[in-house]
């Protein structure tokens, strides 16, 4: 007897929305990351809107990220139908979109403070409320969700894509969190957004093809 296992449902139309979206939008979040300038504020003056150009970049990956996330929960409903999997999607949108925002206002707001203030820029004296609004919760937001979004992977059989996902986005995250203790100026940080954005993207990527992959039979 021939029967049908189902890794996305939905047909091809979002299948090819997934993978459109998602997979560029990973790898250009990761492009954005690597080519992205030193991150104090004499620094930031000197390149003028380079800096601005790469945080453009890397918010458009996220927002692509954001598409492809939600088109998979959408397209996958039936097999994401329990809550702790609904829970992890959901949680993982949540923090790409939150930090859409942080990216935004890293690339709009800092810039401009460089111009006259370039010793406050990336520091705790800069942070005001405002600012922590966004900054804060995406920081703790993005690797919770991806954290997650790993372990909902893993048991579906994706281990690989879960793994990925979730040890970048916590690497990551820990280089914006360090640049308030390490200050703007040290190589760690860099280091660590690098390292991390890596096992991220091509995680994202076999996520993707994971949930995306068409219909076959077995048996």
């Amino acid at each position: 007897m021939n029967s049908t296992v189902h890794v996305i449902g939905g047909g091809r139309p979002l299948r090819a929305v997934a993978g459109a979206t998602a997979i560029p939008g990973a790898l250009l979040f990761l492009a954005a990351v690597v080519v992205h300038p030193k991150r104090d504020g004499m620094h930031i003056a000197e390149v003028g809107q380079l800096y601005s150009v790469t945080h453009g970049l890397e918010a458009i990956g996220l927002l692509l990220q954001a598409i492809g996330l939600f088109t998979i929960a959408w397209a996958g409903a039936e097999r994401l139908a329990r809550p702790r999997d609904l829970t992890a999607v959901y949680a993982a949108l949540l923090g790409t979109i939150w930090y859409f925002g942080l990216i935004v206002v890293d690339g709009t707001r800092n810039p401009v403070t460089a111009r006259y203030a370039p010793d406050l820029v990336h520091t705790p004296a800069d942070l005001d409320s405002g600012t922590a609004i966004i900054v804060l919760p995406a920081l703790v937001l993005f690797p919770l969700g991806y954290i997650l979004l790993g372990l909902l992977n893993a048991r579906h059989g994706a281990r690989w894509a879960g793994l990925l996902l979730a040890a970048g986005a916590v690497v990551y995250t820990t280089g914006g969190l360090a640049i308030f203790g390490l200050g703007p100026s040290s190589p760690a940080i860099e280091v660590l957004e690098i390292v991390g954005a890596g096992p991220y993207a091509i995680g994202f990527v076999l996520m993707t093809r994971f949930w995306t992959a068409p219909a076959r039979r077995v048996g």
